[in-house]
Protein backbone atom coordinates (compact mmCIF):
# COMPACT_ATOMS: atom_id res chain seq x y z
CA UNK A 1 0.00 0.00 0.00
CA UNK A 2 1.46 3.43 -1.03
CA UNK A 3 1.02 6.05 1.66
CA UNK A 4 0.31 9.84 0.10
CA UNK A 5 3.31 12.13 0.80
CA UNK A 6 1.11 15.22 2.43
CA UNK A 7 1.91 18.82 1.51
CA UNK A 8 4.51 20.38 4.24
CA UNK A 9 2.25 23.99 5.34
CA UNK A 10 4.91 26.78 6.52
CA UNK A 11 3.70 28.15 9.80
CA UNK A 12 4.26 31.64 9.21
CA UNK A 13 3.33 33.36 12.75
CA UNK A 14 2.87 36.70 13.46
CA UNK A 15 1.45 37.02 17.18
CA UNK A 16 4.45 39.44 17.43
CA UNK A 17 2.90 41.85 14.97
CA UNK A 18 -0.26 41.86 13.13
CA UNK A 19 -1.24 39.80 17.00
CA UNK A 20 -0.04 42.78 18.82
CA UNK A 21 -1.84 45.12 16.74
CA UNK A 22 -5.02 43.90 18.82
CA UNK A 23 -6.39 47.56 20.88
CA UNK A 24 -4.78 46.49 24.38
CA UNK A 25 -2.66 43.36 23.39
CA UNK A 26 1.05 45.87 23.57
CA UNK A 27 3.96 43.64 24.64
CA UNK A 28 7.46 45.36 25.91
CA UNK A 29 10.25 44.32 23.56
CA UNK A 30 11.42 42.28 26.84
CA UNK A 31 7.88 40.38 26.50
CA UNK A 32 8.48 40.01 23.13
CA UNK A 33 12.14 38.46 23.01
CA UNK A 34 11.02 36.02 26.01
CA UNK A 35 7.99 35.31 23.29
CA UNK A 36 9.79 34.80 20.48
CA UNK A 37 11.83 32.07 22.20
CA UNK A 38 8.59 30.34 23.17
CA UNK A 39 7.54 30.51 19.52
CA UNK A 40 10.34 29.15 17.99
CA UNK A 41 10.53 26.33 20.52
CA UNK A 42 6.46 25.59 19.09
CA UNK A 43 8.39 25.32 15.83
CA UNK A 44 6.95 28.20 13.77
CA UNK A 45 8.79 27.80 10.24
CA UNK A 46 8.99 32.08 9.74
CA UNK A 47 8.41 34.50 12.53
CA UNK A 48 7.16 38.50 12.06
CA UNK A 49 8.76 39.99 15.45
CA UNK A 50 6.90 43.52 14.39
CA UNK A 51 6.68 46.22 12.04
CA UNK A 52 10.77 48.19 12.53
CA UNK A 53 9.93 51.45 11.42
CA UNK A 54 6.89 51.83 13.76
CA UNK A 55 8.60 52.59 16.68
CA UNK A 56 12.25 52.50 18.43
CA UNK A 57 10.58 49.86 20.89
CA UNK A 58 9.89 47.61 18.18
CA UNK A 59 13.08 48.24 15.67
CA UNK A 60 15.48 46.77 18.88
CA UNK A 61 12.76 43.88 19.64
CA UNK A 62 13.13 42.75 15.76
CA UNK A 63 16.74 43.64 15.61
CA UNK A 64 17.67 41.46 19.14
CA UNK A 65 14.90 38.94 18.25
CA UNK A 66 16.85 38.51 14.93
CA UNK A 67 20.22 37.70 16.50
CA UNK A 68 18.94 35.45 19.36
CA UNK A 69 16.49 33.47 17.40
CA UNK A 70 18.13 30.10 15.30
CA UNK A 71 16.08 28.00 13.76
CA UNK A 72 13.31 30.01 12.23
CA UNK A 73 13.57 32.52 9.33
CA UNK A 74 13.27 36.19 10.36
CA UNK A 75 10.54 38.55 8.49
CA UNK A 76 11.04 42.21 8.70
CA UNK A 77 7.64 43.69 7.85
CA UNK A 78 7.50 47.09 5.51
CA UNK A 79 5.34 49.22 3.33
CA UNK A 80 6.01 49.75 0.12
CA UNK A 81 8.01 52.67 1.00
CA UNK A 82 11.55 52.97 0.98
CA UNK A 83 11.97 54.05 4.48
CA UNK A 84 10.56 51.09 5.85
CA UNK A 85 12.22 48.66 3.75
CA UNK A 86 15.72 50.19 5.00
CA UNK A 87 14.35 49.71 8.37
CA UNK A 88 13.22 46.04 8.09
CA UNK A 89 17.04 45.88 5.83
CA UNK A 90 18.61 47.09 9.39
CA UNK A 91 16.67 45.33 11.79
CA UNK A 92 16.84 41.60 10.69
CA UNK A 93 20.52 42.55 9.04
CA UNK A 94 22.00 39.41 12.24
CA UNK A 95 19.17 37.57 11.17
CA UNK A 96 20.64 33.53 10.57
CA UNK A 97 18.10 33.43 8.18
CA UNK A 98 15.49 36.53 6.93
CA UNK A 99 12.79 37.78 4.36
CA UNK A 100 12.09 41.00 3.68
CA UNK A 101 8.01 41.53 3.45
CA UNK A 102 6.23 44.02 1.93
CA UNK A 103 3.04 45.55 1.12
CA UNK A 104 0.58 47.64 -0.90
CA UNK A 105 -2.99 47.83 -1.51
CA UNK A 106 -4.36 46.27 -4.31
CA UNK A 107 -8.25 46.11 -4.23
CA UNK A 108 -10.83 49.47 -5.69
CA UNK A 109 -11.51 50.33 -2.28
CA UNK A 110 -8.26 50.90 -0.88
CA UNK A 111 -7.16 52.49 -4.08
CA UNK A 112 -9.97 55.33 -3.57
CA UNK A 113 -10.25 55.97 -0.20
CA UNK A 114 -7.33 55.18 1.77
CA UNK A 115 -4.26 55.27 -1.09
CA UNK A 116 -6.31 57.87 -3.25
CA UNK A 117 -3.78 57.14 -6.13
CA UNK A 118 -4.37 55.33 -9.47
CA UNK A 119 -3.70 51.74 -10.42
CA UNK A 120 -1.18 52.55 -12.57
CA UNK A 121 0.56 54.10 -9.95
CA UNK A 122 0.26 51.49 -7.31
CA UNK A 123 1.62 48.73 -9.50
CA UNK A 124 4.51 50.95 -10.78
CA UNK A 125 4.88 51.54 -6.57
CA UNK A 126 4.98 47.41 -6.06
CA UNK A 127 6.95 47.23 -8.60
CA UNK A 128 9.98 49.23 -7.77
CA UNK A 129 10.07 48.25 -4.13
CA UNK A 130 9.73 44.81 -4.57
CA UNK A 131 12.92 45.24 -6.80
CA UNK A 132 14.34 47.66 -4.28
CA UNK A 133 13.81 44.88 -1.35
CA UNK A 134 15.23 42.16 -3.54
CA UNK A 135 18.47 43.88 -3.63
CA UNK A 136 19.02 43.33 0.26
CA UNK A 137 17.12 39.68 0.69
CA UNK A 138 16.79 36.62 -1.91
CA UNK A 139 13.50 36.45 0.27
CA UNK A 140 11.18 38.15 -0.57
CA UNK A 141 7.53 38.27 0.30
CA UNK A 142 4.71 40.57 -1.61
CA UNK A 143 1.63 41.53 -0.13
CA UNK A 144 -1.58 42.45 -2.09
CA UNK A 145 -3.44 44.03 1.12
CA UNK A 146 -7.44 43.75 0.55
CA UNK A 147 -6.57 40.73 -2.20
CA UNK A 148 -9.95 39.43 -1.45
CA UNK A 149 -11.99 42.23 -2.00
CA UNK A 150 -9.49 42.87 -5.95
CA UNK A 151 -11.00 42.38 -9.42
CA UNK A 152 -8.97 39.10 -10.41
CA UNK A 153 -7.82 40.77 -13.55
CA UNK A 154 -6.46 43.66 -11.43
CA UNK A 155 -4.50 40.89 -9.19
CA UNK A 156 -3.01 39.10 -11.65
CA UNK A 157 -1.45 42.37 -13.43
CA UNK A 158 -0.58 43.33 -9.95
CA UNK A 159 1.31 39.69 -8.80
CA UNK A 160 2.74 39.34 -12.67
CA UNK A 161 4.99 42.73 -11.72
CA UNK A 162 6.32 41.81 -8.76
CA UNK A 163 7.06 38.49 -9.75
CA UNK A 164 8.94 39.99 -13.12
CA UNK A 165 10.82 42.05 -10.01
CA UNK A 166 11.96 39.17 -8.00
CA UNK A 167 9.05 38.30 -5.08
CA UNK A 168 9.34 35.45 -3.91
CA UNK A 169 6.56 34.61 -2.20
CA UNK A 170 2.89 35.94 -2.95
CA UNK A 171 0.64 36.65 0.00
CA UNK A 172 -2.91 37.49 -0.99
CA UNK A 173 -4.81 38.36 2.22
CA UNK A 174 -8.21 38.50 3.93
CA UNK A 175 -7.53 41.22 4.87
CA UNK A 176 -11.16 42.37 6.62
CA UNK A 177 -12.35 38.55 6.69
CA UNK A 178 -15.10 39.32 4.14
CA UNK A 179 -14.46 36.15 1.55
CA UNK A 180 -16.42 32.78 1.45
CA UNK A 181 -14.06 29.40 1.43
CA UNK A 182 -14.72 28.70 -2.08
CA UNK A 183 -14.32 32.22 -2.97
CA UNK A 184 -10.93 32.41 -1.51
CA UNK A 185 -9.50 28.73 -2.47
CA UNK A 186 -10.54 29.99 -6.13
CA UNK A 187 -8.73 33.25 -5.80
CA UNK A 188 -5.30 31.49 -5.27
CA UNK A 189 -6.41 28.60 -8.26
CA UNK A 190 -6.75 31.85 -10.46
CA UNK A 191 -3.52 33.93 -9.48
CA UNK A 192 -1.71 30.68 -9.62
CA UNK A 193 -2.59 29.71 -13.05
CA UNK A 194 -3.22 33.09 -14.33
CA UNK A 195 0.00 35.03 -13.37
CA UNK A 196 2.73 34.62 -15.53
CA UNK A 197 5.75 33.05 -14.00
CA UNK A 198 2.81 32.28 -11.09
CA UNK A 199 3.68 28.52 -11.07
CA UNK A 200 7.29 29.81 -10.05
CA UNK A 201 6.43 31.31 -6.33
CA UNK A 202 5.34 30.10 -2.89
CA UNK A 203 1.67 31.05 -1.69
CA UNK A 204 0.63 32.57 1.46
CA UNK A 205 -3.00 32.89 3.02
CA UNK A 206 -3.06 35.35 5.80
CA UNK A 207 -7.00 35.67 6.98
CA UNK A 208 -8.75 37.57 9.18
CA UNK A 209 -11.52 36.36 11.29
CA UNK A 210 -14.58 38.92 10.67
CA UNK A 211 -17.11 36.15 9.73
CA UNK A 212 -15.91 33.44 12.06
CA UNK A 213 -14.06 31.70 9.10
CA UNK A 214 -10.55 32.45 8.79
CA UNK A 215 -9.44 28.87 9.66
CA UNK A 216 -11.90 27.73 6.91
CA UNK A 217 -10.25 30.02 4.09
CA UNK A 218 -6.46 29.25 5.19
CA UNK A 219 -7.92 25.65 4.55
CA UNK A 220 -9.73 26.53 1.13
CA UNK A 221 -6.33 28.13 0.54
CA UNK A 222 -4.20 25.34 0.66
CA UNK A 223 -6.55 23.65 -1.35
CA UNK A 224 -5.93 26.24 -3.74
CA UNK A 225 -2.24 26.03 -3.90
CA UNK A 226 -0.96 28.06 -0.67
CA UNK A 227 2.05 26.42 1.28
CA UNK A 228 2.20 29.03 3.64
CA UNK A 229 -0.31 30.16 6.38
CA UNK A 230 0.00 33.35 8.40
CA UNK A 231 -1.39 33.02 11.63
CA UNK A 232 -1.68 33.85 15.56
CA UNK A 233 -1.37 31.79 18.66
CA UNK A 234 -5.07 32.38 20.16
CA UNK A 235 -6.23 34.18 17.30
CA UNK A 236 -5.15 37.49 18.37
CA UNK A 237 -5.28 40.15 15.99
CA UNK A 238 -6.92 43.45 14.09
CA UNK A 239 -10.22 43.37 15.18
CA UNK A 240 -11.68 40.16 15.32
CA UNK A 241 -8.12 38.61 14.78
CA UNK A 242 -6.10 36.07 12.34
CA UNK A 243 -6.38 32.39 11.89
CA UNK A 244 -5.48 30.62 14.82
CA UNK A 245 -2.25 29.13 15.20
CA UNK A 246 -3.51 26.16 17.46
CA UNK A 247 -6.91 25.59 15.79
CA UNK A 248 -5.41 25.46 11.97
CA UNK A 249 -2.86 23.23 13.18
CA UNK A 250 -4.55 20.41 14.75
CA UNK A 251 -7.83 20.94 11.78
CA UNK A 252 -4.26 19.51 9.68
CA UNK A 253 -2.93 17.16 12.40
CA UNK A 254 -6.60 15.94 12.50
CA UNK A 255 -8.14 15.85 9.33
CA UNK A 256 -4.67 15.90 7.34
CA UNK A 257 -5.18 12.38 5.37
CA UNK A 258 -8.06 14.09 4.38
CA UNK A 259 -6.82 17.35 3.53
CA UNK A 260 -3.11 15.69 2.24
CA UNK A 261 -1.24 18.36 4.66
CA UNK A 262 0.60 18.68 7.37
CA UNK A 263 2.80 20.82 9.16
CA UNK A 264 6.40 21.03 11.65
CA UNK A 265 4.89 22.06 14.75
CA UNK A 266 5.70 20.26 18.43
CA UNK A 267 2.19 19.43 19.82
CA UNK A 268 3.08 19.24 23.18
CA UNK A 269 3.76 22.83 23.32
CA UNK A 270 0.90 23.99 22.07
CA UNK A 271 -1.29 24.83 25.30
CA UNK A 272 2.01 26.39 27.31
CA UNK A 273 2.07 28.71 24.54
CA UNK A 274 -1.30 29.59 24.26
CA UNK A 275 -1.45 30.67 27.71
CA UNK A 276 1.89 32.43 27.74
CA UNK A 277 0.35 35.05 25.15
CA UNK A 278 -2.32 35.22 26.80
CA UNK A 279 -0.81 36.41 29.68
CA UNK A 280 1.59 38.69 28.29
CA UNK A 281 -1.04 40.20 26.23
CA UNK A 282 -4.12 40.09 28.89
CA UNK A 283 -5.88 38.33 26.59
CA UNK A 284 -8.39 35.86 28.38
CA UNK A 285 -8.81 33.02 26.19
CA UNK A 286 -12.91 32.36 25.44
CA UNK A 287 -14.32 29.15 27.60
CA UNK A 288 -15.54 27.49 24.21
CA UNK A 289 -12.29 28.30 22.22
CA UNK A 290 -11.21 25.68 20.05
CA UNK A 291 -8.20 23.20 21.24
CA UNK A 292 -7.18 25.31 24.16
CA UNK A 293 -9.93 26.57 25.45
CA UNK A 294 -11.23 25.92 29.28
CA UNK A 295 -14.15 23.70 28.08
CA UNK A 296 -12.51 22.04 25.06
CA UNK A 297 -11.61 19.02 27.03
CA UNK A 298 -14.27 19.22 29.88
CA UNK A 299 -17.40 17.25 29.56
CA UNK A 300 -20.77 17.90 31.83
CA UNK A 301 -23.15 16.13 30.55
CA UNK A 302 -23.33 12.54 32.69
CA UNK A 303 -24.82 10.31 28.96
CA UNK A 304 -20.83 12.24 27.74
CA UNK A 305 -18.89 11.58 30.90
CA UNK A 306 -19.97 7.87 30.60
CA UNK A 307 -19.25 7.30 27.13
CA UNK A 308 -15.76 9.49 27.40
CA UNK A 309 -14.65 7.25 30.36
CA UNK A 310 -15.20 4.19 28.86
CA UNK A 311 -13.24 4.69 25.49
CA UNK A 312 -12.00 8.78 24.98
CA UNK A 313 -12.93 8.61 21.03
CA UNK A 314 -16.55 9.01 21.66
CA UNK A 315 -16.39 12.32 22.64
CA UNK A 316 -13.04 13.93 21.97
CA UNK A 317 -11.75 13.98 18.08
CA UNK A 318 -7.88 14.73 19.80
CA UNK A 319 -6.39 13.99 22.81
CA UNK A 320 -5.36 17.06 25.11
CA UNK A 321 -2.46 15.55 26.54
CA UNK A 322 -0.77 15.43 23.25
CA UNK A 323 -0.83 19.37 23.41
CA UNK A 324 0.18 19.47 26.43
CA UNK A 325 -2.96 19.57 28.16
CA UNK A 326 -3.75 17.81 31.48
CA UNK A 327 -5.98 15.50 31.77
CA UNK A 328 -9.05 17.68 33.61
CA UNK A 329 -11.92 16.18 31.22
CA UNK A 330 -14.33 16.25 33.23
CA UNK A 331 -16.67 19.32 35.05
CA UNK A 332 -18.63 17.95 38.08
CA UNK A 333 -22.14 19.69 37.40
CA UNK A 334 -25.67 19.18 37.86
CA UNK A 335 -25.38 17.43 34.60
CA UNK A 336 -22.83 14.70 35.77
CA UNK A 337 -23.65 11.48 36.77
CA UNK A 338 -22.30 8.63 39.40
CA UNK A 339 -20.13 7.49 36.98
CA UNK A 340 -18.20 10.86 36.75
CA UNK A 341 -17.97 10.92 40.46
CA UNK A 342 -16.82 7.99 41.06
CA UNK A 343 -13.82 8.23 38.66
CA UNK A 344 -12.88 11.40 40.26
CA UNK A 345 -12.99 10.03 43.66
CA UNK A 346 -10.70 7.31 42.45
CA UNK A 347 -8.50 9.63 40.63
CA UNK A 348 -8.25 11.34 44.44
CA UNK A 349 -7.66 7.53 45.65
CA UNK A 350 -10.95 7.53 47.65
CA UNK A 351 -13.00 4.02 46.86
CA UNK A 352 -16.65 4.33 47.58
CA UNK A 353 -18.64 1.23 47.88
CA UNK A 354 -22.35 1.55 45.79
CA UNK A 355 -24.09 3.52 49.24
CA UNK A 356 -21.39 5.91 49.82
CA UNK A 357 -21.47 6.68 46.02
CA UNK A 358 -25.19 7.13 46.78
CA UNK A 359 -24.84 8.91 49.60
CA UNK A 360 -22.22 11.18 47.72
CA UNK A 361 -24.37 11.48 44.56
CA UNK A 362 -27.16 13.39 46.44
CA UNK A 363 -25.08 15.36 48.46
CA UNK A 364 -23.70 16.10 44.97
CA UNK A 365 -26.97 16.92 43.23
CA UNK A 366 -27.90 19.10 45.62
CA UNK A 367 -24.99 21.72 45.81
CA UNK A 368 -24.92 21.37 42.05
CA UNK A 369 -28.43 22.22 41.54
CA UNK A 370 -27.46 25.90 43.67
CA UNK A 371 -24.47 26.63 41.34
CA UNK A 372 -23.14 26.16 38.08
CA UNK A 373 -20.40 23.78 38.77
CA UNK A 374 -18.66 21.93 42.12
CA UNK A 375 -15.00 22.70 42.74
CA UNK A 376 -12.58 20.22 43.82
CA UNK A 377 -12.65 21.77 47.29
CA UNK A 378 -16.49 21.30 47.49
CA UNK A 379 -15.84 17.84 46.16
CA UNK A 380 -13.21 16.66 48.27
CA UNK A 381 -15.13 17.71 51.57
CA UNK A 382 -18.24 15.98 50.43
CA UNK A 383 -16.23 12.95 50.22
CA UNK A 384 -14.86 13.12 53.53
CA UNK A 385 -18.19 13.94 55.03
CA UNK A 386 -20.09 11.41 52.94
CA UNK A 387 -16.95 8.22 53.81
CA UNK A 388 -15.47 9.86 57.50
CA UNK A 389 -12.46 9.41 55.15
CA UNK A 390 -9.88 12.61 55.48
CA UNK A 391 -10.18 12.95 51.32
CA UNK A 392 -7.98 15.96 51.49
CA UNK A 393 -3.97 16.41 53.29
CA UNK A 394 -4.28 20.37 53.32
CA UNK A 395 -7.29 23.05 54.49
CA UNK A 396 -6.95 26.46 54.64
CA UNK A 397 -7.70 27.61 57.84
CA UNK A 398 -7.62 31.49 58.78
CA UNK A 399 -6.67 34.29 56.49
CA UNK A 400 -6.03 37.50 56.41
CA UNK A 401 -5.21 40.04 53.85
CA UNK A 402 -4.09 43.69 54.57
CA UNK A 403 -5.10 45.75 51.47
CA UNK A 404 -4.76 49.67 50.80
CA UNK A 405 -2.55 52.34 49.24
CA UNK A 406 0.72 50.73 50.10
CA UNK A 407 3.13 49.47 47.65
CA UNK A 408 3.39 46.20 49.25
CA UNK A 409 0.34 43.64 50.38
CA UNK A 410 0.71 41.33 53.45
CA UNK A 411 -1.34 38.14 53.94
CA UNK A 412 -1.10 36.04 56.47
CA UNK A 413 -3.01 32.36 56.45
CA UNK A 414 -3.02 29.81 58.75
CA UNK A 415 -2.68 25.95 57.06
CA UNK A 416 -4.03 23.05 58.67
CA UNK A 417 -1.59 19.59 57.81
CA UNK A 418 -5.27 17.02 57.86
CA UNK A 419 -3.41 14.00 58.38
CA UNK A 420 -1.32 14.66 61.43
CA UNK A 421 -3.59 17.08 63.01
CA UNK A 422 -1.28 20.51 62.93
CA UNK A 423 -1.33 24.32 61.92
CA UNK A 424 1.14 26.44 61.03
CA UNK A 425 0.96 29.92 60.00
CA UNK A 426 2.65 32.29 57.94
CA UNK A 427 2.90 35.15 56.42
CA UNK A 428 3.90 37.16 53.13
CA UNK A 429 3.81 39.81 51.07
CA UNK A 430 3.05 40.83 47.27
CA UNK A 431 2.51 43.21 44.98
CA UNK A 432 -1.33 42.27 45.26
CA UNK A 433 -3.65 40.11 47.73
CA UNK A 434 -3.81 37.60 45.31
CA UNK A 435 0.11 37.44 44.91
CA UNK A 436 0.46 37.76 49.02
CA UNK A 437 -2.01 35.05 49.98
CA UNK A 438 -0.27 32.88 47.05
CA UNK A 439 2.76 33.49 48.68
CA UNK A 440 2.08 32.19 52.05
CA UNK A 441 -0.16 29.41 51.59
CA UNK A 442 3.33 27.67 49.03
CA UNK A 443 5.40 28.57 52.82
CA UNK A 444 2.84 26.20 54.35
CA UNK A 445 3.42 23.27 52.07
CA UNK A 446 5.58 20.66 53.00
CA UNK A 447 6.13 19.85 49.21
CA UNK A 448 8.07 20.94 46.80
CA UNK A 449 5.02 21.93 44.34
CA UNK A 450 5.63 24.85 42.45
CA UNK A 451 2.79 27.59 41.76
CA UNK A 452 2.30 27.77 37.60
CA UNK A 453 -1.09 29.68 37.37
CA UNK A 454 -4.16 31.43 38.50
CA UNK A 455 -7.25 32.13 36.54
CA UNK A 456 -10.27 34.30 38.16
CA UNK A 457 -13.88 34.17 36.68
CA UNK A 458 -17.12 36.09 37.94
CA UNK A 459 -19.96 33.79 38.53
CA UNK A 460 -22.62 36.13 38.15
CA UNK A 461 -23.40 39.84 38.50
CA UNK A 462 -24.56 42.39 41.33
CA UNK A 463 -24.02 42.15 44.97
CA UNK A 464 -24.33 38.51 45.34
CA UNK A 465 -21.65 37.63 42.64
CA UNK A 466 -19.14 34.95 43.10
CA UNK A 467 -15.65 34.12 41.81
CA UNK A 468 -14.43 30.91 40.42
CA UNK A 469 -10.46 30.42 40.76
CA UNK A 470 -8.65 28.00 38.90
CA UNK A 471 -5.05 27.22 39.85
CA UNK A 472 -2.40 25.38 38.46
CA UNK A 473 0.36 23.58 40.48
CA UNK A 474 3.39 21.46 38.92
CA UNK A 475 4.86 18.61 40.75
CA UNK A 476 7.37 15.71 39.84
CA UNK A 477 6.99 17.26 35.91
CA UNK A 478 2.99 17.08 35.88
CA UNK A 479 0.38 19.43 35.95
CA UNK A 480 -2.98 19.40 38.43
CA UNK A 481 -5.74 21.58 38.72
CA UNK A 482 -8.09 22.84 41.79
CA UNK A 483 -11.07 25.04 41.50
CA UNK A 484 -12.77 26.85 43.91
CA UNK A 485 -16.11 29.14 44.30
CA UNK A 486 -16.51 32.31 46.94
CA UNK A 487 -17.82 35.78 47.50
CA UNK A 488 -13.97 37.15 48.25
CA UNK A 489 -11.98 36.46 45.57
CA UNK A 490 -8.73 36.35 47.36
CA UNK A 491 -10.63 33.39 49.55
CA UNK A 492 -10.98 31.82 46.16
CA UNK A 493 -7.41 31.86 44.88
CA UNK A 494 -5.75 30.64 48.52
CA UNK A 495 -8.97 27.83 48.26
CA UNK A 496 -8.00 26.51 44.56
CA UNK A 497 -4.47 26.63 45.10
CA UNK A 498 -4.73 24.23 48.82
CA UNK A 499 -7.21 22.25 46.18
CA UNK A 500 -4.42 22.11 43.55
CA UNK A 501 -2.08 20.64 45.94
CA UNK A 502 -4.22 18.37 47.34
CA UNK A 503 -5.09 16.67 43.93
CA UNK A 504 -1.31 16.82 43.13
CA UNK A 505 -0.83 14.64 46.27
CA UNK A 506 -3.87 12.51 46.23
CA UNK A 507 -3.36 11.15 42.90
CA UNK A 508 0.36 10.03 43.58
CA UNK A 509 -1.65 8.05 46.54
CA UNK A 510 -4.00 6.80 43.79
CA UNK A 511 -1.20 5.84 41.65
CA UNK A 512 0.24 4.01 44.41
CA UNK A 513 -2.92 2.22 46.05
CA UNK A 514 -5.59 2.32 43.46
CA UNK A 515 -7.41 -0.03 45.29
CA UNK A 516 -7.02 1.72 48.45
CA UNK A 517 -8.40 4.79 49.97
CA UNK A 518 -6.91 7.85 51.96
CA UNK A 519 -7.25 7.09 55.42
CA UNK A 520 -7.26 10.67 58.07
Amino acid sequence: MIIPVKKRIQIFDTTLRDGEQAPGASLTPEQKIILAGKLAELGVDVMEPGFPVSSPGDFAAVETISRKIQGVEICGFARAVKGDIDAAVRATRDAERRRIHLFISSSDIHLRHQLRKSRPEVVAAAREMTAYARQFSDVVEFTAMDAARTGIDDLIEMVEAVIEEGATIINLPDTVGYALPQEYGEMFRRVRLGARGGDKVIYSAHCHNDLGLAVANSLAAIAGGATQIEVTVNGVGERTGNCALEELVMALETRGDSIGAETGIRLEKLYDTSRMISGAMHFPIAFNKPVVGRNAFQHESGIHQDGLLKDRSTYEIMDPERLGIPRSMIILGKHSGRHALKDRAAKYGIALDPAELDALYESFKETADRQKAVSDDELLRMVSSTTGQQAQVYALGEVQVLAGSAPRRVAAVTVRHLQSGAETTHTSTGDGPLEAIIAAIGQGIAEDIRFDGLELHSLGSGGDAQAEAAVMVEWKDAKFRGTAIHHDIVMAAGIAYIAACNAALLSESAADSPDTAVNG
